[in-house]
């Protein structure tokens, strides 16, 4: 199976961060935050990954590029110029890097990978900026038992993000951000069937709008409920609350 990991935005909120790279990259315990989202997946078997690349893509490319040789001993023999890169304990992952434009919203990136994906196939999606303790095999068990295009991770947070509406396990409702009180929302890992992608209309859908909402008012989206830890990076504050809590040594999001 594989995941789609949308990695393209501007990440304005954090800009402390990227104005000199992508959100993704941006590091939790000296890795990128990107890494640790591909951990969470390659501990339940889904091991390959499709980039979506757009803002500053080509330094997640070059991280990739050298992931061996940056994560590996070396031997440099200044003489020659020959190296050695020592073979260690590295994924064994699949990572496919597709630019999917400068400007182009969450919901047309996906859509722009459609040649990366066979019909009627299965896969994962995600945002390159949140982490969880989610049971990844769990949340396909649950898409896979209701037989419908969509499954939407939801999780408990406070009333600055807008609520979700369930009937029993069927998404039927998108709010507004309210004023006060906690609900359910959207913690950002799908699975989807390729059909999703006939729910988006182009470049200029943001994926948590529109698509969403008519997959929702089809009975196509059902809703899993994660109780456990999860946490966004949208702004230095969570960015450092994410690293005090890597550096506790009792990440919650450490499942591997």
């Amino acid at each position: 199976m594989k995941a789609v990991i949308l990695a393209g935005g501007l990440g304005t909120r954090l800009s402390e961060e990227t104005v000199l790279r992508p959100k993704p990259m941006v590091e939790i315990g000296g890795k990128p935050i990107l890494w640790h989202i591909m951990q969470i997946h390659a501990v339940y078997g889904v091991t390959e990954f499709i980039i979506a690349l757009g803002y500053k893509g080509e330094m997640i490319k070059e991280y990739f590029m050298n992931f061996f040789a940056i994560n590996n001993d070396l031997s440099v023999d200044l003489s020659t110029g020959k190296t050695t890169i020592h073979d260690g304990n590295q994924p064994k992952w699949t990572v496919h890097l597709a630019d999917t434009g400068q400007t182009t919203q969450t919901g047309g990136r996906v859509k722009r990978l459609k040649k990366w994906l066979k019909n009627d196939e299965t896969f994962m999606l995600t945002y390159g900026d949140g982490v969880a303790d989610l049971n990844i095999g769990k949340l396909l068990e649950f898409h896979r038992s209701h037989g419908k295009i969509a499954t939407m991770t939801s999780v408990r947070s406070p009333a600055r993000f807008g609520r979700i509406g369930f009937d029993g396990d069927r998404v039927t409702e998108f709010f507004e951000k309210p004023e006060s009180g906690e609900g359910w929302i959207n913690g950002g890992f799908f699975v989807l069937n390729t059909k999703a992608l006939d729910y988006i209309d182009g470049d200029l859908t943001a994926w948590e709008r529109e698509p969403v909402e008519r997959l929702a008012h089809a009975g196509e989206m059902v809703g899993y409920k994660h109780y456990g830890f999860w946490s966004c990076m949208d702004t230095l504050k969570e960015k450092s609350y994410l690293e005090e809590l890597w550096n506790s040594g009792k990440a919650p999001w450490k499942v591997w």
